[in-house]
Parts: structure tokens; C-alpha cells; sequence
């Protein structure tokens, strides 16, 4: 089953909001061109279109920025503090934390080195944290831990808690495996 469903309910809630013909988003590491009349969703670094999970999570930010974003709230919460997580967080963790864990478990101070290419900053907390703004006000900061004598390295992801007035959780977990992706 593909995205079908999801992706005409996200354009025509976008047309229902008036949303203006062409829009312009950052997510990430690049810039997307929607274009309402076409429903099209263009990444314009590489000048193709948006893969469907990409366009669903842009479509449901544009929805509510026209709506009206929530203000950050700057309280910080785990995949398991949400509302609503039971029977996701097996899919989220082996989605997000594992691949960073894997990445960077054994030598966390390497994740620094993204902040060149992501909208990123260093944070505290771990042994070294960063917080990448997915999308204007959407912030996800990633925790990191260096293995010890009695554990093995570990990670987290956090959310401002303004994110539950914006994604639901399927779009969350999708959210967190694309900002593990690029790390």
C-alpha cells in the first residue's frame, strides 16, 4: 500500500487552507519548491521530485505553519514521552536510534562534523549533543553517549514539545529516521 491516500488528504487540506500556488520550505539539508496548482513537490538541490514519505511531512509543516505554528516551548521530550507511541517505538528505535548508535556509538565526538552540512548546533547534555532544526522551529536535538566499563554507547532523540501541535506520531517517526539518515 503506498501514500496515496495520505499525500490527497495533505494537498487538499493545503487547498483548503488557500495556500498560495508556490511555496518554498528548507527541510534538512535542502530546499523544496511546492508548487499547490500541480501538487508537485520539487527538491531543488537536486531538482527532482520529493519521495512521498518527504512530501507528506512537508505537506502536514506547510499545513500548520499556515495554520499557525506553536511556539517552542523549550521542554525537551523523548519518542516514549509522547501521547499516543504505544506500537511505534520498536519501528522508531531500530529506525533512529540504532542507526546512530551504530554510526557514532564508538566515537560520538564525529557527529560534531555534520554541522557543516545540517542546520545544526552543538548543544549539552550526553557527551556531546547537537540540535538540528529539521524545519523552521522544528527542533530535534540527538544525544549521544561514549561507552563505559559497565554500558555500551548509547543515544537519544529529543523534540520540543510544540511537535505534538504539528506531526502526528507516524510523521514523527518518520521525521526521526530521516534526521538519523542524514547524520
Amino acid at each position: 500500500m503506498g501514500y496515496e491516500v495520505a499525500l490527497k488528504k495533505a494537498w487538499d487540506d493545503l487547498a483548503n487552507l488557500k495556500a498560495p500556488k508556490n511555496l518554498s520550505v528548507k527541510f534538512l539539508a535542502d530546499e523544496y519548491n511546492v508548487d499547490t496548482a500541480a501538487e508537485k513537490i520539487l527538491s531543488l538541490p537536486c531538482n527532482a521530485p520529493a519521495k512521498d514519505f518527504v512530501s507528506i511531512l512537508i505537506l502536514h509543516y506547510l499545513a500548520q505553519k499556515l495554520r499557525g505554528l506553536p511556539a517552542l516551548s523549550s521542554q525537551w521530550l523523548t519518542f516514549r514521552e509522547l501521547s499516543g507511541v504505544e506500537g511505534y517505538y520498536d519501528a522508531y528505535y531500530k529506525r533512529s536510534i540504532e542507526p546512530i548508535i551504530r554510526k557514532y556509538g564508538n566515537s560520538p565526538d564525529a557527529l560534531g562534523d555534520v554541522l557543516g552540512r545540517l542546520p545544526a548546533r552543538l548543544s549539552e547534555g550526553g557527551d556531546i549533543s547537537i540540535v538540528v532544526e529539521a524545519f523552521a522551529d522544528v527542533p530535534v536535538l540527538i544525544k549521544l553517549w561514549k561507552p563505559d566499563a559497565e554500558f555500551g554507547p548509547d543515544a537519544n532523540i529529543y523534540f520540543d514539545a510544540s511537535i505534538k501541535n504539528i506531526f502526528c506520531i507516524e510523521d514523527i517517526v518518520v521525521l526521526a529516521q530521516l534526521v538519523a539518515g542524514q547524520l
